[in-house]
């Protein structure tokens, strides 16, 4: 990846495929209000654009993310820093980067830590380098988490490893990420592109009806709020759809879909 000046959060688009990438790697990519406010536009803009299909988001520098500015939670509690109204949480971030309805993967740049283990678990995908770490610091901060990401958690990794993660606080290798289903996969820094860049074109190759709509239902069938209506709504769309006509004629032809997200 391309070295920039510290910035906030970085879009970037390529055909059919957006990156996100924090940009702060003087400060480990730590989350602040003015990256949550762009991590948050990036994702109206990707989620306006209907030419895109995938959503990759990673990190600057040795490390993918420091978690939240503890020094910011520190004056907002003091009464230092008083939040502005304009100003949006966190939880609702991660909980909208988990909502957005392309296939999102998150390319785990190096190690990870308190909130910005949320990010990455409210992404579809997680490939990271091998001989990073995961911490989620909660329990030592004396604070408690927020409801959707203790929910993704739990049913991402299940309660033990929930358990372990955030009232123990119990640092996991790169190896344990893998066993408790944090990361898909852990390689070598320098196959890590190659395997990111595979992935999501598989993803961009499959049918975008198909995709958005299968990944809401998954979503809310880990939570136990499948919505049916909307289930059988989406259900009936994709097999009406141009899209499956044309993956059934490129089954018979032996040919390559081509899909059009209609």
């Amino acid at each position: 990846m391309t070295t920039q000046e510290s910035s906030t959060p970085i879009l970037t688009i390529d055909g059919p495929r957006a990156d996100i990438r924090f940009n702060r790697p003087d400060k480990l990519n730590r989350i602040e209000p003015a990256a949550l406010a762009a991590l948050d536009r990036h994702l109206d803009a990707i989620e306006s654009d209907p030419a895109l299909r995938v959503v990759v988001l990673t990190g600057t520098g040795r490390v993918f993310g420091a978690g939240y500015h503890i020094g910011d939670l520190d004056e907002q509690h003091s009464g230092t820093r008083t939040p502005t109204g304009d100003e949006v949480d966190f939880e609702t971030v991660a909980n909208r980067l988990e909502g957005c309805p392309l296939p999102t993967i998150c390319r785990l740049n190096g190690s990870v830590y308190g909130g910005s283990t949320d990010l990455a678990l409210a992404c579809d995908f997680r490939i990271g380098v091998a001989g990073t770490e995961m911490v989620m610091p909660a329990a030592r901060l004396g604070t408690h988490y927020y409801q959707g990401g203790i929910e993704r958690y739990v049913t991402r990794l299940g309660v033990g490893a929930a358990k372990r993660l955030f009232m123990a606080s119990v640092p996991q290798s790169s190896e344990e990420m893998v066993r408790i289903g944090f990361l898909d996969e852990a390689v070598p820094a320098e196959e890590l592109d190659a395997r990111v860049d595979a992935l999501a074109a598989r993803l961009a190759r499959n049918a975008p009806l198909a995709v958005r709509n299968m990944k809401r239902a998954m979503n809310q069938i880990a939570v136990n709020r499948l919505d049916v209506e909307a289930f059988r709504a989406g259900y009936e769309a994709c097999q009406q759809s141009q899209d499956f006509r044309e993956g059934v004629r490129a089954w018979k032809e032996k040919r390559t879909p081509v899909f059009e997200g209609r």
